[in-house]
């Protein structure tokens, strides 16, 4: 008997999960009233997470904030501090010296903006993580092309310490 209640209370609360997540949720209750269009798109976005003594977020999070300040504002104050705040001082001085000889942003070692970016761990050992950059461009006849880089951070600080193309 008690296995027959525990199979009915189980099913319930399935069934009712089940029409909750078919609703919308302007019509469960819910204070937000979205449209199907908005609700679908919102189903089909990744979430998006990271810890601060992560070193692989470090590195997503410092791309992700500057792509972002370049897109907003251009290379400028902000994305100085960016770097000042995310990059090894030996780093900042290699990329303005790569910088003066190639005319374009060492972090991305491209000129423009991506339209998109993706980090993803890929080794790490003798006090280092390297992690993958994958950054996609979008030209001016909509080809879509990417950038591999390679970015090794200092496990003890956290701070990125080398990009180098992949």
């Amino acid at each position: 008997m008690a296995t027959s209640r525990t199979f009915r209370r189980v099913a319930l609360v399935g069934a009712v999960a089940a029409l909750g997540a078919s609703m919308p949720a302007a019509a469960s209750g819910g204070v937000r009233a979205d449209t199907p269009a908005t609700v679908t798109s919102l189903a089909g976005t990744p979430a998006r997470s990271g810890s601060p003594t992560s070193t692989v977020d470090r590195v997503a999070d410092f791309y992700g904030a500057y792509i972002d300040v370049l897109f907003d504002s251009g290379r400028g104050r902000l994305a100085n501090s960016l770097r000042g705040h995310y990059l090894t001082e030996q780093l900042r001085s290699s990329l303005a010296r790569w910088e003066a000889a190639h005319h374009r942003d060492g972090v991305l070692r491209a000129k423009g903006v991506p339209i998109a970016w993706k980090v993803v761990y890929n080794d790490s050992g003798m006090g280092h993580c390297w992690t993958r950059v994958t950054l996609t461009w979008q030209d001016t006849g909509n080809q879509v092309h990417r950038t591999h880089l390679m970015v090794q951070s200092d496990l003890a600080t956290r701070l990125i310490s080398g990009i180098k193309a992949a």
